[in-house]
């Protein structure tokens, strides 16, 4: 009921009972009842009305003793109307006792609910008399949700120790301090610290606990983070493969701090002053080492190291400065390769980083990261030597290679030569020298000792690294030139040359000698494929048209073919399958296709012959629209 309806029915209240005194004959202390009256007043808990309505009251009663009864003879009435303004003086004075009492439980109330922490109270019994609104706001449940609860079956809460023994405690000392463990409304677990009170009457005797909680779950949770990352931080130093050192160098900053450069900047004043950066070297001391780092320097244990870094550098170590400059500048990390002295004396090269952390304590935790690279300075020592060796290996391979070459591009225009020598002296041999195929013979000599001439040439500008040679060549007349320059030695072995040539063919770009020698390789190795094979030999020597880009040259024979497994190395240079053969024509053939810009494969059905193809792309200024 609200303050205004509480004022009303305590004056109807009131009015009813002046009524009744005055108007029935009873004799009794009716007035009494104003006791009521004076109690819905007090339930506004505002003293001016418990005062309003108690003096009301008293002149009420007075004024219906006056209206029923005389002042001269003092009898019955009169001590029932001192009975009634007692009861009145008595009950107001008791409402306002309670209201100040009330009042100031209120402001204590207000002072919890003021409180960061939870706090509600409890009877012995555990049932809650009392939630703040931290509480409220914690755990989920409002006051009138939680109050008559009991804490321990609302709040699911879990204890470190047997609940008997902490409430025994808390009788013993009248305290208890502990961490437990608590649901909230939703579900959600929190850690909270506790402090419990006991609250004792007037006689001494428990009646309720006064508890305080302080939710703690996020710092837990922090410091488990915290243990954890410790925990791995430490394994991770342990383990590590890497020499890891812990350093100090809160001595550095200080001695760097109290250097006087206002003329000179910090680098140059440490270049030019070698004895002091010797003596903050020894000032940058040690922390922990771990295994790694102490198996690197030969020790068997850590606390050998527990004095400074200057155990560790060699005399005329360069980088330290570096470092300190670096560490003076602010940069976050340094590194470099030096050499570690071990324990035996021994010097060890090691590839170094040293970080800086920043941070009020980032001097006293300078990590300096270690690998030793004295099995990688082997393998580069090993290296280089095996560099020298393969360099002249391929020097020597270089020229055996180039030996081979010569060898081969010059052995077909040779041995035309001889063949057309021995020809010649057999014209001449007759009775009656035939002397017109003499003469065209010697011609074919001259043609053939100039294509020689041509390929030594071609080589000595390769070996000068000269431009090659490009022109715009017709590749009809490529095709019969090496037809013309092979057709002795194929029919020497009975083979039939069939050339195609599609007609309008644009021209191509290239050198004409290196082009025809890959040809004339071709046809002589096609040949040679069918020499001991009985029966009709045939070569077929086809061009035409890919694309508009493009053009093929295909050399195809009707011979066995090539084996399936010499496929993968048939362009390999020294690979052959021809008895007393060098292995070298096709990968040439390969070379000089590559260099004119095109590319040169083979396909074989075994037992059906073999054909290989080249493409070569046109000759683009001659093809422009």
């Amino acid at each position: 009921m609200s303050r205004a309806g509480l004022r009303f029915w305590s004056a109807v209240l009131a009015i009813a009972v002046f009524l009744v005194d005055v108007l029935t004959p009873l004799e009794g202390a009716v007035a009494v009842l104003y006791v009521v009256t004076i109690l819905l007043a007090a339930k506004t808990n505002r003293r001016d009305d418990t005062i309003v309505a108690a003096t009301g009251c008293v002149v009420l009663t007075i004024i219906a003793y006056l209206l029923s009864h005389d002042l001269e003879s003092i009898a019955s009435p009169a001590l029932r109307l001192l009975v009634s303004l007692a009861a009145i003086g008595i009950t107001t004075l008791l409402a306002l006792q309670n209201h100040a009492a009330t009042k100031r439980l209120a402001a204590q109330a207000r002072l919890l609910n003021l409180s960061h922490d939870m706090i509600f109270v409890r009877d012995r019994g555990g049932v809650i008399t009392f939630w703040n609104k931290t509480a409220e706001q914690a755990f989920g449940w409002s006051a009138d949700e939680a109050l008559g609860q009991l804490a321990d079956r609302l709040l699911q809460t879990t204890y470190p120790d047997r609940r008997e023994t902490i409430e025994a405690g808390l009788l013993q000392t009248g305290r208890w301090e502990g961490r437990v463990q608590q649901r909230t409304k939703d579900g959600a677990v929190l850690i909270v610290d506790a402090r419990w009170a006991l609250q004792h009457d007037r006689r001494g005797k428990p009646v309720g606990v006064l508890e305080t909680h302080t939710d703690v779950t996020e710092r837990v949770a922090a410091h488990s983070a915290l243990v954890q990352s410790e925990q791995r931080y430490r394994r991770m130093f342990d383990a590590s493969r890497i020499g890891v050192v812990e350093e100090d160098w809160s001595e550095v900053r200080a001695a760097l701090q109290s250097l006087d450069t206002a003329d000179a900047n910090v680098r140059d004043y440490l270049v030019q002053h070698p004895d002091f950066v010797r003596h903050v070297r020894r000032l940058a001391g040690i922390t922990d080492v771990n295994p790694a780092l102490q198996a690197i320097a030969g020790a068997n244990g850590a606390a050998i190291f527990t004095e400074n870094v200057d155990r560790l550098l060699g005399e005329n170590d360069r980088n330290f400065l570096g470092a300190l400059v670096a560490f003076a500048e602010g940069e976050p990390f340094y590194e470099g390769e030096t050499e570690l002295v071990r324990l035996d004396g021994r010097k060890v090269p090691v590839l170094f980083t040293i970080t800086f952390p920043s941070g009020p304590d980032g001097d006293r935790n300078v990590l300096t990261f270690v690998i030793d690279v004295t099995e990688r300075k082997q393998a580069q020592d090993a290296l280089l030597a095996a560099q020298a060796e393969l360099a002249h290996a391929a020097r020597v391979a270089t020229l055996g290679e180039l030996s081979a070459s010569i060898a081969h591009e010059v052995n077909q225009p040779l041995a035309a030569i001889v063949t057309s020598g021995e020809a010649g002296l057999r014209w001449l041999r007759r009775d009656k020298p035939d002397l017109k195929e003499v003469a065209a013979t010697i011609v074919h000599i001259v043609a053939q000792g100039r294509r020689a001439s041509e390929v030594v040439a071609r080589i000595r500008t390769f070996l000068k690294k000269a431009p090659a040679q490009r022109d715009s060549l017709d590749v009809a007349e490529i095709i019969q030139e090496a037809a013309l320059l092979v057709a002795r030695e194929l029919a020497n072995d009975d083979v039939v040359l069939t050339v195609e040539t599609e007609p309008g063919l644009k021209p191509i770009r290239g050198d004409r000698i290196q082009l025809q020698q890959v040809l004339v390789n071709l046809l002589v190795n096609a040949g040679q494929a069918m020499s001991d094979q009985p029966g009709s030999r045939t070569v077929t020597l086809r061009a035409s048209a890919v694309d508009p880009e493009r053009l093929a040259i295909a050399v195809q024979d009707s011979g066995p073919g090539i084996r399936p497994d010499d496929m993968p190395r048939l362009f390999d240079p020294f690979f052959t399958t021809k008895r007393g053969g060098m292995g070298m024509g096709l990968a040439i053939c390969r070379t000089t296709v590559e260099a004119h810009g095109g590319q040169l494969s083979a396909e074989s059905t075994p037992g059906a012959g073999a054909t290989f193809r080249l493409t070569l792309p046109y000759d683009q200024e001659n093809t422009r629209p």
